[in-house]
């Protein structure tokens, strides 16, 4: 299982890489259902001019419309970093099942560093994991904004 959880975190580092290349801060998200990945994003908010623009709701977005419906049962979410509370809304609006991140996220991150919005009272309980490939994906984090202070 934990070679699965690589290997998709892995192509959501190829996705986080595509988003530094345009400039964007380089999170990767994709969504699987039944090991076939159904959804793909990549931060595009300084492309689009526009703050929904997270890698997470690219990825719900394209699921929903990959399945056809906005009920992602029985799905999962890999995201190169913690999901900030605007993503882990989407998350549980969805009914994706697992949430699996890389890197903790100490100032927006709401799946268990700043808080943990799937333990409230909400009609929906994703389960989460953070920590696969953390020093990876922290460090895609690190390299593109060290580079961007130059």
């Amino acid at each position: 299982m934990e070679q699965q959880h690589e290997f998709y975190m892995q192509q959501a580092l190829q996705l986080a890489a595509q988003a530094a290349v345009l400039g964007e801060v380089p999170v990767g998200a994709l969504v699987v259902k039944d090991g076939r990945i159904v959804g793909r994003g990549f931060n595009r908010r300084e492309g689009s001019k526009n703050a929904l623009t997270h890698a997470e709701l690219i990825a719900i977005d394209q699921a929903c419309r990959t399945l056809g419906g906005w009920r992602l049962f029985g799905c999962d979410l890999y995201a190169t970093l913690e999901p900030c509370p605007m993503c882990a809304g989407a998350i549980i609006n969805s009914r994706i099942d697992h949430v699996f991140f890389g890197a903790y996220d100490k100032k927006a991150g709401s799946c268990g560093s700043v808080i943990n919005l799937f333990e409230l009272p909400y009609n929906h309980f994703p389960k989460a994991e953070g920590g696969i490939l953390q020093q990876e994906c922290a460090g895609i984090l690190s390299d593109f904004f060290r580079k961007l202070r130059r």
